[in-house]
């Protein structure tokens, strides 16, 4: 959905962009080809190239959690870089970064890419917001896929856990926070109970997060949490365009502290 994604990009006016299932294949564009043990699919060589051409007023930033065999259109074998990135626009000084794996470690898979458990990071981006003089940290997370489903497991709580690792470290105090992206986790999760424990409040609850794209009955998946409630101008989950088999999130916030 490469075409409708560019396009939806060039209204989106987002500051700071998230997305999850990114790709990078060093000197390679265009098209490539996936294949697991579940699906074979087209994929972009290079998402994250593609995007920042898109987007040439933000800064690109890329975390790979692992990497694996794609063909190209001739058919030659390439490994492609896999994970998040977060787009952030040059007007908001970045002041920190900082990603963590929240399941595993960074893997090369040689043969073929497996159908699950596969490696997940988080990655977070603390930014000042000139106009409301304040910071704030947003942090991008793609979770676990587990091919049983999306109900908690150890791996998951561990992952909670490490996520929260991640949020605790990289904010300070008084930080407006976010913390977005595909969890892969059903509403009621005890993921949520730990988030709530660092002062975040989830705003999709069993809220719809699928598209039409995608065609299975259980249509949880994304979420976006926020330290501050009342700082949210508007969250709207978007049903059109469809740029993904995820609706995307959309949050407008007022970063003026009182």
């Amino acid at each position: 959905m490469f075409d409708e994604l560019a396009r939806w990009l060039d209204t989106c006016g987002a500051d700071i962009l998230c997305l999850q299932e990114v790709t990078h294949t060093a000197a390679v564009g265009g098209w490539t080809r996936f294949d697991d043990a579940e699906r074979s699919l087209p994929q972009r060589a290079d998402l994250l190239n593609d995007i920042r051409s898109l987007l040439p007023r933000h800064h690109g930033l890329f975390t790979a959690s692992d990497a694996g065999p794609v063909r190209d259109q001739e058919g030659r074998w390439h490994q492609q870089d896999f994970g998040l990135a977060a787009f952030v626009a040059e007007t908001l000084p970045i002041v920190g970064t900082r990603s963590a794996f929240v399941h595993g470690d960074y893997v090369e898979h040689q043969d073929q890419w497996p159908a699950g458990g596969r490696p997940r990071a988080a990655q977070a981006v603390r930014v000042f917001d000139r106009q409301a003089q304040r910071f704030v940290t947003v942090v991008n997370i793609h979770g676990l896929r587990d091919p049983r489903g999306k109900g908690d497991t150890p791996a998951r709580r561990t992952q909670a856990k490490r996520l929260a690792d991640l949020i605790t470290g990289v904010r300070e105090d008084g930080d407006l926070t976010v913390v977005c992206g595909d969890f892969n986790l059903l509403p009621d999760s005890e993921t949520f109970q730990v988030l709530a424990g660092l002062g975040l409040v989830d705003l999709v609850r069993d809220a719809d997060t699928r598209t039409s794209r995608y065609p299975k009955p259980l249509r949880h998946a994304s979420y976006l949490l926020v330290s501050e409630p009342t700082a949210v101008r508007q969250f709207e989950i978007v049903t059109e365009p469809e740029v993904s088999d995820h609706r995307a999130l959309m949050l407008d916030l007022s970063a003026s502290q009182g």
